[in-house]
């Protein structure tokens, strides 16, 4: 069996991870915030706006946290394809999840379903992002610490779709992210402890591409477009402030003779 190091970048990797997590956490929450004070194309687009902020930040939370993983005997590289795919079911799946809330007429019921399609999406992105690993060896799992990843993942999802409709003060928000953030690197770190790889050592050239060819500037890519999005929510005004200004504007033209 090879050895797994899941820092060889020490903290660095595990923080910045949590970080990358957290913050996609709370963006979404904003945005699914602002989109159940809206209506229409609003709430539509704020939906989408969440869906894409939740499932790049989970995603580039595990690949991040992947920078850190190695494993003694053997190099690693990563199937391009696979890896795609994996950043695409996250956002659609996610979407699918905060869709149903956004739309859902029955909030419990909503709930239900759109934590267990969330945390299933967040699963099916995990392990399509380990099948894309390519080593010199097999990789194994442990199932029973693969099925408390799964459960962990439907409970943080649902968890944090709960605090979407019912925490509404950006300091609640901001806890809220901070939890959803640790919960959803406890899946990662659950399903990574579920990893076993008997090394089989090999002269011949992996497939795919290194996490620093690949992984490391798409990571970078969506971690700046988390960024950018934190400050187009910052700066957009909410429905309140919107019908605070309306309200100010005909006061202003009503007060002028």
């Amino acid at each position: 069996m090879g050895h797994l190091d899941h820092a060889t970048f020490g903290w660095l990797t595990p923080v910045l991870s949590y970080a990358m997590a957290a913050i996609g956490a709370a963006l979404a929450l904003r945005c699914t915030v602002r989109a159940l004070g809206a209506s229409g194309r609003s709430r539509r687009n704020w939906l989408i706006t969440a869906a894409s902020a939740l499932g790049t930040g989970i995603w580039t939370m595990h690949f991040v946290a992947m920078l850190g993983f190695g494993v003694t005997g053997t190099e690693i590289h990563y199937n391009v394809p696979l890896t795609i795919l994996s950043l695409i079911v996250a956002m659609l799946v996610v979407g699918a999840g905060v869709f149903a809330v956004g739309y859902g007429r029955d909030r419990g019921r909503a709930l239900l379903l759109g934590g267990l399609t969330t945390g299933l999406g967040v699963a099916s992105m995990h392990y399509l992002g380990m099948a894309a690993l390519r080593l010199n060896g097999a990789v194994s799992y442990d199932p029973l610490l693969v099925g408390l990843s799964v459960a962990i993942a439907v409970v943080a999802a649902t968890a944090a779709l709960w605090a979407a409709l019912n925490i509404k003060s950006p300091v609640a928000v901001a806890v809220a992210s901070l939890v959803m953030g640790a919960a959803v690197s406890s899946m990662h770190y659950t399903g990574m402890a579920a990893v076993s790889v008997r090394v089989s050592p090999s002269g011949s050239e992996l497939p795919g591409a290194t996490a620093m060819q690949f992984i490391f500037p798409l990571a970078v890519g969506l971690g700046s477009y988390l960024f950018l999005t934190a400050a187009f929510v910052a700066l957009s005004p909410t429905a309140r402030e919107r019908a605070a200004y309306a309200s100010a504007e005909r006061l202003t033209e009503t007060a002028v003779p």
